[in-house]
């Protein structure tokens, strides 16, 4: 197992680089969709503006890929992933419009040049409400800030689960400006399944000449339905049902714990245990939360409901070569509190790997 940590565009400095290096970390996921541009990376709520505006993104080039594997390398790590496309760049597929077409042909050019600059993976969110609905709170020991879902002490504060997404917004961010009169946005169950299943089967065949591994985030929040669109991967064995689309190790996971311990069912070792042993993880977002949908918080890797050293026992018995990073860490009372909460992150989870071997067995082997 290896250690990485996540970055968004803005933090891809060598300061970050080199923080990741004294933390521990090996490996980086990079975004390249500039959620946050010119301001703190802090998880949006997502009300009706969104995360941000990427109407002006053009598509990722692969002397643009090509530098960054080659700045990151120079900074004595490895690049493990591109984590999600940017919206200008799928919206379409997402939707099944217009331009769908133009925008596949488009994906597989990027997905031939990350191939060809040396991203082994990419990680995407086939969604169109996105990350929506949260609360932000001291919900973290201590009272750090972190996020939640259904917070019944912050319900007034809660973005409306039903209300419509607005015209030219997609994946809780906007592409192009609205247009007066526009239909709302819906989509079934059977809808959004054909409309990955068209993806996978266009992409992946791609991806596997390329040797990219393209990896599925599942919903965060893992609800039914979110502002008048199903959701895909809400519960742990669809993720079975994503990888029967088109068996292929290109058609990979991105396995976050927290959004699986967030649905319902039993317990999420198992699911960890069949992924892995299938050898279809991407890589991990290594996060833990309290509760499950419709109440949920996120919470310090060491204090919710999953025991993470049971996680690293079954990645160690299934020989999980891949990467972990924190993912969506509390932000702790200091000047530096996003570093203070990822080195707190990345320290707990490098002890756990040190150590895996002195961890005993499996309390849930079957």
């Amino acid at each position: 197992m290896k250690i990485g940590l996540g970055l968004y565009r803005e933090q891809l400095t060598p300061d970050n680089l080199q923080f990741a290096v004294q933390a521990g970390a090996t490996h980086i996921v990079a975004h390249l969709t500039n959620y946050f541009r010119g301001v703190d990376p802090r998880i949006a709520s997502g009300d009706d503006s969104g995360w941000g505006d990427c109407s002006d993104d053009t598509l990722w080039t692969y002397e643009e890929l090509r530098d960054l594997v080659e700045m990151v390398r120079e900074a004595g790590l490895e690049l493990a992933a591109i984590e999600n496309f940017s919206p200008k760049f799928w919206h379409d597929i997402l939707l099944d419009g217009p331009k769908r077409e133009e925008q596949i042909e488009d994906l597989k050019q990027l997905v031939r040049d990350a191939g060809r600059a040396g991203v082994p993976c990419i990680g995407y969110n086939f969604s169109l409400a996105g990350v929506y609905g949260w609360t932000r709170g001291p919900y973290a020991r201590g009272g750090a800030e972190s996020v939640g879902f259904g917070v019944k002490e912050d319900q007034h504060k809660r973005p409306d689960p039903n209300a419509p997404i607005s015209d030219g917004m997609v994946w809780n961010m906007r592409y192009r400006k609205p247009e007066p009169n526009a239909p709302q946005i819906t989509a079934t169950s059977d809808e959004m399944w054909d409309r990955l299943s068209r993806f996978l089967n266009d992409l992946v065949p791609v991806a596997e000449e390329a040797g990219v591994v393209l990896a599925a985030h599942p919903d965060d929040p893992p609800a039914e339905q979110l502002r008048g669109t199903a959701r895909l991967v809400n519960r742990p064995e669809k993720y079975d049902r994503l990888m029967g689309v088109i068996d292929s190790p290109s058609n990979g996971l991105e396995l976050c714990l927290g959004s699986l311990q967030e649905m319902p069912g039993g317990e999420i070792y198992e699911h960890v245990r069949r992924y892995a042993r299938a050898n279809r993880i991407g890589y991990i977002h290594f996060r833990n939360v309290k509760g499950k949908i419709p109440h949920y918080v996120e919470t310090f890797v060491d204090e919710g409901d999953i025991d993470m050293a049971e996680i690293v026992r079954v990645l160690r018995d299934e020989n999980y070569q891949g990467v972990l990073i924190p993912d969506h860490t509390p932000a702790m009372q200091c000047a530096a509190s996003w570093h203070a909460g990822k080195a707190f992150a990345l320290g707990y989870m490098k002890a756990l790997v040190q150590n895996m071997d002195a961890l005993g067995p499996s309390r849930s082997a079957p």
